[in-house]
């Protein structure tokens, strides 16, 4: 695969981690628009590889992609140039808005902003998963894996579990058309590291590189081991957690970028430092160890069959964060005239950056907000 600059890679990532609004779907669904369909970096093939991978470790599945990509395009120094880029903006902006809100006790008003944000991320999200979602149906057990996913999870059903399960149980199939023997199996295991009240910095970084470490799921699930973490310990009141919930939700990049608050609020520059850095630090070491196994597994007729299966759960469970998403936000007809547009945008003006889509979206929101 031919290489591209650090500097091309630096510029890529600060511009998405400065635009990259909504969540982790949506991160993705930005950076398959620019690293697949602008630039052709990826085929639809490879990048679905990486999101299936991606999903299978703990840690922001946004960031891992980034990291991916990263490594893939420049090794390991694009690896950190990548993730350090798409980290980076997020991590000042909350950073800033953790002593603001440290001095003044409270956020800017950003409410009527948020409102049409949401509506403009599912077109873009929809717009993105579309080619990948033709890409990975290949056959009929496919189908049908996809379809099992994607009830489960809108069931509610772990997300790992669906994961795992819709794995094995697409190798299983290929193992038994085969007629092959099934290979041991043996997961990584990660052991958690024991935590006390945070009094000092060492200790806040060692709770927040457990969870990086351990944490599956999306950022609603770091929240409540935040939670059980931070606030049942004593360390933080819930009120600064449910503040750091909204600081995520309104600032471009990863949502773990959260802890960067909450690490100023305990200990200030010093432990926003020691809480970012914990938590992000597993993602990079996890991916510089899976991304040599992605393209062995792609390379194995049985191992493929487990990463297509793999991949199909992640498009299912994909749509079904978008109907969540949608049946929470899409409420008035005012959200179902954005959601309308940026679908229209989105899926008929496929040159458009989708960070001008969730600009106009955002924009839309507060005048109809203001003046309807």
């Amino acid at each position: 695969m031919p290489t591209t600059s650090l500097k091309e890679l630096a510029q890529l990532f600060l511009k998405l981690g400065c635009t990259a609004f909504g969540g982790p779907a949506a991160h993705i669904a930005m950076m398959h628009e620019e690293v697949v369909r602008k630039r052709q970096w990826f085929t639809e093939q490879h990048f679905l590889d990486l999101i299936g991978a991606t999903n299978l470790i703990p840690g922001p599945n946004s960031t891992e992609m980034a990291i991916h990509i990263g490594q893939e395009r420049a090794g390991w120094k694009g690896l950190i140039v990548a993730g350090l880029c798409f980290i980076l903006p997020a991590v000042l902006i909350t950073g800033t808005l953790a002593w603001l809100y440290k001095d003044y006790g409270q956020l800017p008003q950003v409410q009527p902003f948020i409102y049409g944000i949401k509506p403009a991320i599912i077109a873009i999200i929809l717009a993105a998963i579309y080619p990948l979602a033709q890409k990975s149906i290949k056959t009929i057990p496919l189908v049908i894996i996809g379809i099992s996913v994607l009830v489960l999870s809108l069931l509610h059903y772990n997300e790992m579990a669906l994961l795992f399960g819709a794995g094995f149980l697409g190798l299983s199939l290929q193992l038994f058309r085969s007629e092959k023997g099934i290979p041991s199996i043996f997961p990584m295991l990660l052991m958690p590291f024991t935590t006390e009240q945070a009094a000092n910095n060492t200790q806040l970084f060692f709770i927040f590189l457990k969870i990086g470490a351990l944490l599956y799921g999306s950022g609603y699930v770091l929240f409540a081991f935040l939670d059980s973490e931070l606030v049942a310990t004593g360390i933080l009141p819930r009120q600064q957690l449910i503040d750091a919930i909204a600081v995520g939700q309104f600032t471009p990049g990863p949502v773990f970028s959260s802890v960067t608050f909450i690490g100023y609020q305990i200990n200030g520059w010093t432990g926003a430092i020691v809480a970012t850095i914990g938590i992000f630090l597993p993602s990079f070491i996890f991916v510089a160890m899976l991304n040599p196994i992605v393209k062995l597994m792609r390379n194995s007729t049985v191992f493929a069959s487990f990463l297509d299966a793999v991949n199909v759960a992640s498009i299912a469970i994909i749509i079904a964060v978008c109907y969540t998403m949608g049946s929470s936000s899409i409420t008035d007809w005012r959200a179902v005239l954005i959601a309308g547009l940026s679908l229209i945008v989105t899926f008929g003006f496929r040159k458009v950056n989708s960070a001008f889509v969730v600009i106009g979206g955002s924009l839309l929101g507060a005048v109809l907000l203001r003046f309807f």
